[in-house]
């Protein structure tokens, strides 16, 4: 299963994620580790469809080896979303603006997401992590 933590800068991503991902015995890919493997850091639209397609290949991998997945990342349009096409979305809506500029006028809000965070909480990863368990 594919799970997208998304969101912008700051929003509380990678927070989530880090206690998401015990509870579910997923693995994980952040964002930032990839552009650094990968050493790509273009922020351009062409960039972040790049982007988008790295984090869906990781994840598709995951997946196919019937493991879950849980990658955390901007995924700040739609096109990057369906590029990813993940099972799950969570979206951490907890900030207004992120510290980009060029991300703020960029992001467009999801129009569907299984989990909307409207704030971070220490409960959180917990109630995700018993609604995903319990539908399996």
């Amino acid at each position: 299963m594919k799970i997208l933590v998304m969101g912008l800068p700051g929003s509380g991503k990678t927070y989530l994620t880090q206690r998401l991902v015990p509870l579910l015995n997923a693995a994980w890919y952040n964002a930032d580790q990839v552009r650094k493997m990968s050493n790509d850091w273009d922020f351009s639209d062409e960039g972040r469809q790049r982007q988008s397609m790295r984090m869906k290949t990781f994840a598709d991998f995951e997946k196919s080896h019937g493991r879950y997945v849980v990658c955390d990342f901007v995924c700040p349009t739609k096109e990057t979303r369906e590029n990813f096409n993940a099972d799950i979305v969570i979206w951490m809506d907890t900030i207004k603006e992120g510290r980009y500029e060029d991300t703020n006028k960029l992001f467009q809000d999801p129009d569907k997401v299984d989990f909307h965070i409207t704030e971070w909480n220490d409960n959180n990863h917990d109630d995700i992590a018993r609604e995903i368990l319990k539908n399996v």
